[in-house]
This record gives C-alpha cells, structure tokens and sequence, in this order.
C-alpha cells in the first residue's frame, strides 16, 4: 500500500469579522449557489451581495465570539483521526478541504498531490448524504479530477454517507445520555432531534435521500439509547417562500410547550461539530423562543467534535474503505433515480439545488425580482447571516 491520505470535506466559515465579507464573496461567486444568465454577472453580483449583507452576517457571529470556530474544530478532528488511524495500525495523513472558507477543498487537493499520496479516502463529515452538502463537495471535486490529469494517479474511494454506523450510534446515544442525566427527572425529558432543513422538493423531485437518512439515523439513535423518552424530530434553517422538510423546529418547540414539556433535551442530529447553527440558532435563538413558550429546562446535546468513540469509528470506517472495492465521484448516484444528482445540466440558469439551500427556490421570479431581493436584504438571503 502507497501513501494514504484521507480529506475531511466540510463547509467553511469565516474566523474573524473581517473574513464574513470576502467569505460571502467567495460563496456568493460560485455559479453553484446562484447561477446567472450571465457568467460575466457573477462576481459583481457577489460583491453586491457580500457588501450588503456584511453587516448583519457579522452581527450574527459576534454573538459567538466573532466568528465559526467550524476551522479549528475540524483540525482538532483531523489531528484526532491521524492518532486514532496510527493507533490501529493505519499511517495516514488526514487533510481537510473546505467548501466555501479558508482551507480550501482546492487547496488540500494542492497539498494531496504535493505529498504524492497514492490512495485516499475522501470522507465528508456529513453524516447523512444530502445533494447540497457532500454532492456539492463531489461535484467541485469530480471537476478537479477531471481537469488534472495528474490526479487521475490518485486510487481514490468516496463514502457518501455513514449515518447508520455502530460507532456513529452509539457515540451520539452516549452524548445524549449524558444530558439527560444532568437533569432531575431524565426520564420525563423530551428527547428533540433538529436537523438542517432542505426544500421539499429535493427529495420529491431530485430524489434526495436526506430526510430518509435522517429518519433512519434517528430511529437507530433512540433505539441504541433505549431509554423511555418520548422524541421527535424536526427541521431547522428554512429560509423562502418554498416548502422545507417539516415539522419546523420553531413551530415544533411551540407545540411540546403547549402540550406541557417542561424538560428539552436538544439534539444536533445532522451536525458534528460546533459552529453558527448549534452555537447562535440552536442556543441563543431556539433556547429564547423555548422559554418564551413556557420550556423550563432547555438543554442541548453537544456536537460529536472529538468524542472517542466517533474518531475511533471514522479511523474504523477510512480502514474498511481502504480494504474495500472503491467508489468513484461518478458512481455517486441517488439509488432510486437512474441518473446522477449531479451535474446540474449547464444549460440551466437560475437557482440550482444548492442555491436553494441558502435562498430558497426564486428562479421563477426572474432575474430582477432575485436581484431586487438581494439588494434590499429582505427575505431569503438573510440566510447567509447563518452559514
């Protein structure tokens, strides 16, 4: 066996207050999120955008300290799964590519192919597979592949998705017993799961497998925990006039209040580690609007970070990979549809799936009614005010 590397994929976010405007630059230039009639329209639209909506991004982070402790935290992840792979006797060098911020996926490919790695396993730490999250990161790695042919000497394998892991399960049943026990009657706590929201429409009409993952990783959490509380799941972040997986979190919440849930336990489902949405959406704004609705205890369930367990099973997962037939980027596809999620088809302008994720789904208001809603900073694009 060469040299092996792995890479972390995760999202990015800005460290400082004087990185929120460049990193909406950069978010806001990739024909990814919105894609223009007009590629020569691109970066002056992400400097419109950046520049108005700068202000109210960083006012969000400064309620965490300033900015996304997301970079430091995946270091620490990665130093954790190097010690955890040399442990059970794997040497690897563990890289981390980050989709939107500083390092960049490009960025650790450079160093990838400057440490002449011959096999790598690429591993997002994304739980649950979603065609906004890891099918974005594959869809600008497969690009990459396809543009360097240097890299085609790569013996590479990707794993979409590893939710239903054991060690996965057991280390998040761990974290939530510990929560649970820091409360006086753990046993009549309600048990509140919160995932990242997508528009109903990828799973009706893209076939995203996401809110079945989701599904699925909860019903294998609460089994592996096998305590009596009662659970519910339910999806956060929605932004736009178009449908999101429901219930939502907010309206969720409101309805346990109602019913008489004095104890909430708060579960990260679709998150490993902290950053702007358990750290100011989960515990600054959902905690406010719990005990406003009468919630007496709201206690949330840290992220996995560095827990034990969850490294030591990562470690476990890049071994098993190596030792399996590989999957490729091409082979990425979603099971019960007959063509791949990704590319989108270049013809196409508007909002494509990502773009829906941060703005919601606006292309059929025309360019100029987009355009007048990112100016005005109303609606939608307040959404980048969470990233």
């Amino acid at each position: 066996m060469g040299r092996v590397g792995v890479l972390l994929l995760n999202l990015g976010g800005p460290e400082k207050p004087e990185d929120v405007r460049p990193f909406l630059f950069n978010l806001f230039s990739d024909p990814e999120i919105i894609r223009l009639p007009f590629a020569a329209l691109q970066q002056p639209l992400a400097w419109l955008i950046s520049t108005r909506r700068a202000k109210q991004s960083r006012a969000n982070y400064q309620q965490i300290g300033g900015g996304s402790p997301l970079r430091q935290i995946t270091e620490q992840q990665a130093d954790a799964l190097e010690q955890s792979l040399a442990q059970q006797g794997q040497d690897a060098k563990v890289y981390i590519g980050m989709r939107y911020w500083h390092p960049f996926t490009e960025e650790a490919v450079a160093h990838i192919k400057r440490d002449r790695i011959e096999q790598l396993v690429v591993l997002p730490l994304y739980p649950q597979f979603s065609i906004s999250t890891s099918g974005s990161s594959f869809r600008l790695l497969e690009q990459l592949w396809q543009d360097d042919p240097a890299l085609s000497q790569i013996d590479y394998t990707v794993i979409p998705s590893w939710y239903s892991r054991t060690g996965y399960v057991r280390a998040m049943a761990d974290l939530i017993a510990q929560s649970l026990d820091q409360l006086p009657n753990p046993d009549q706590a309600h048990i509140f799961f919160s995932a990242h929201g997508v528009p109903v429409s990828y799973v009706t009409e893209a076939g995203d497998p996401y809110q079945r993952e989701i599904e699925h990783c909860t019903d294998l959490i609460m089994q592996a925990l096998n305590r009596p509380n009662a659970h519910t799941l339910a999806y956060q972040s929605r932004v736009g006039p178009i449908e999101w997986l429901q219930p939502y979190t907010e309206d969720a919440i409101e309805a346990l209040a109602e019913q008489g849930v004095k104890d909430l336990v708060v579960v990260p489902i679709s998150f490993v580690s902290e950053h702007i949405e358990t750290l100011q959406e989960i515990d600054i704004e959902y905690r406010e609007l719990a005990e406003a609705a009468g919630i007496e205890r709201f206690q949330r369930v840290p992220a996995m970070n560095t827990h034990a367990g969850f490294i030591d099973d990562l470690a476990a997962m890049v071994r098993e990979s190596l030792a399996s037939p590989p999957q490729h980027f091409s082979d990425v596809v979603q099971p019960d549809k007959p063509v791949k999620i990704y590319p989108q088809d270049k013809s196409a302008w508007g909002m494509t799936p990502v773009a829906e994720v941060w703005n919601g789904r606006l292309a059929m208001l025309g360019f100029l009614a987009l355009l007048l809603e990112i100016v005005s900073g109303h609606g939608p694009l307040h959404l980048v005010g969470l990233l």
